[in-house]
């Protein structure tokens, strides 16, 4: 693993032999923290929609909560961890990588390795701890979904042939089995001596082995089999897994939060996040960026919901959206693969709740649709700063903290629990618009203040135990911190409030803690499901206490 010092360095005649930080070890990536949330969804389709849709927000977030400046004792060039974890776990072989391209060397690669999936030579685009290659929702019965989410999947995606085919023979929908046949490109990494010969009609220890071993920024998760009535009722969830963990209980509980309302509010009011996922891994790119939440844009969609273009004020809407689009020296780069798109003609935009027009079909003459027009090929989505797409911008982007707020209103949110929520989302809106530092530009400014700094990248001992002291007085209320907190209030944590009365630190009479004991007995033994007792009738067992 790879990646660059500082760049910034004020001390221009320190001469810098190695400007990249060399790391040899897969713990310096899977041994840093992050802050993931999952949720549980009313039923399949729901969750394959939350997945898509928080795929977008991944790289956003990840700029939001930026908490990774430093790594093996150096400050580095990037705020984030997500590159590093990901080149950590990156097993691909050269072949795979695209470093191998004869094919004679090819060929003797595949000699060498027939035994790995794709024989070790198949391209793989990525690590397989990365942001994803594909959308996963299904518009059923709608043709046009199947255009529009080929050109959202603008990013090569390899899949395993004979996965997707067992899976297509399965009645499973196309945009699900190449999402599956997707993960299976990959060799298990860890295999358990108990769960290499099972019953896979039974158990999905062999799906998870695969699953749990491809890291994306989100994960799709199916509920695991019930096989008695006792095992717990676990549905289709969505874990979101792209935060960054942060110095305060109140900070991860404020993107907790918001992640959970955002993903109530992309529910209640039928929105769609969808941009092409080139864009997506751009902003993935560009969120690791140094202080990215103020130097950086982010392609993020327009129009997050259908547009009636019956009503003038959406139409006059939507004419200053262009107008300020084609305007604005942040527009969209030149996309060949749009331009080209652009040039049908002859047709409508149709579509459905997920493509919302974006992508032009043919229609018969005549044949008009006024309900999904609003955002075309082109125009669909732009850049924007993290405070547009947090608070808002002009008069066609509302942003997506006041859709949060309006949804609060929508399900008529208590006061008290409203006042809760509230502190929380006004940190998130001071953090999108810079008022606030992310705790990653904190660390950097810490580092470059210190005393024993020489702005050489390297961070001395004495500056690790300044800094580590620093922030386990923030995270425990011992120490204030505007810049990162604002007006938060952080309660001090203290060792007589860690529980609600005092343990004592033995039982000494022998007598109590016999009577302890024959509680935690009767306890277990009322717990445990009842079994026949060796040499006992039924009638004896149950005089058994």
């Amino acid at each position: 693993m790879t990646i660059e010092q500082n760049e910034n360095e004020e001390d221009v005649s320190v001469s810098v032999q190695q400007p990249y930080i060399h790391m040899d070890c897969m713990a310096f990536g899977m041994g840093m923290c992050c802050l993931q949330v999952t949720f549980q969804a009313r039923d399949v389709c729901e969750s394959r929609y939350m997945y898509d849709q928080l795929a977008v927000l991944a790289p956003i977030m990840l700029a939001m909560t930026a908490a990774t400046p430093i790594f093996k004792g150096r400050l580095s060039n990037i705020d984030a961890r997500w590159t590093v974890i990901s080149q950590s776990v990156d097993d691909r072989t050269p072949a795979e990588r695209g470093l191998i391209t004869s094919s004679d060397d090819l060929q003797k690669l595949a000699d060498e390795s027939s035994q790995m999936v794709g024989k070790g030579v198949k391209r793989l685009y990525k690590s397989r701890y990365d942001s994803i290659s594909t959308y996963i929702y299904h518009c059923s019965g709608d043709a046009a979904c199947e255009r529009s989410f080929a050109y959202y999947n603008d990013i090569p995606c390899p899949i395993d042939e004979e996965a997707k085919d067992v899976l297509l023979n399965a009645g499973v929908d196309m945009n699900l089995a190449h999402h599956l046949a997707h993960l299976f490109v990959r060799d298990p990494l860890v295999i358990f001596e108990d769960a290499i010969e099972i019953d896979d009609t039974v158990y999905t220890d062999h799906f998870e082995n695969i699953q749990s071993t491809n890291w994306q920024t989100v994960r799709w998760k199916p509920p695991p089999p019930r096989n008695t009535p006792n095992d717990p009722h676990i549905g289709w969830r969505c874990e979101f897994r792209s935060m960054e963990l942060q110095l305060t209980d109140f900070e991860n509980a404020a993107f907790t939060v918001f992640v959970v309302l955002i993903t109530r509010v992309i529910l209640a009011f039928d929105l769609a996040f969808y941009i092409p996922l080139s864009k997506v891994d751009e902003n993935m790119r560009r969120a690791h960026q140094v202080d990215a939440v103020n130097n950086e844009l982010f392609y993020f969609r327009r129009f997050m919901a259908p547009l009636d273009m019956n009503n003038p004020e959406i139409v006059r809407m939507v004419e200053k959206a262009n107008d300020s689009t084609s305007k604005s020296p942040r527009s969209p780069r030149s996309n060949p693969q749009v331009q080209q798109s652009q040039q049908s003609t002859g047709s409508q935009k149709l579509g459905c709740h997920a493509c919302q027009g974006d992508v032009p079909v043919e229609v018969s003459p005549g044949e008009e649709s006024q309900k999904w027009p609003g955002s075309t090929v082109n125009n669909s989505y732009e850049e924007m700063t993290i405070d547009e797409i947090f608070n808002g911008k002009d008069c066609y982007f509302p942003g997506l903290l006041p859709l949060v707020y309006a949804y609060l209103d929508f399900v008529k949110c208590d006061q008290e629990t409203f006042q809760h929520v509230d502190q929380y989302l006004k940190f998130v809106s001071l953090r999108a618009t810079g008022s606030l530092m992310t705790t990653a530009t904190w660390i950097r400014q810490f580092v470059n203040n210190h005393p024993d700094y020489k702005h050489d990248s390297i961070i001395s001992d004495s500056i690790a135990y300044d800094l580590m002291i620093a922030c386990k007085e923030i995270g425990e209320g011992e120490r204030p911190c505007p810049e990162l907190l604002g007006d938060a209030k952080i309660t001090r944590i203290r060792p007589e409030d860690a529980y609600g009365h005092l343990l004592d630190r033995k039982i000494d009479s022998n007598e109590d803690r016999g009577a302890l004991m024959n509680y935690l007995l009767q306890r277990a033994r009322s717990r445990r499901p009842r079994e026949r007792v060796r040499g006992l009738s039924l009638s004896e067992m149950s005089t058994l206490k």
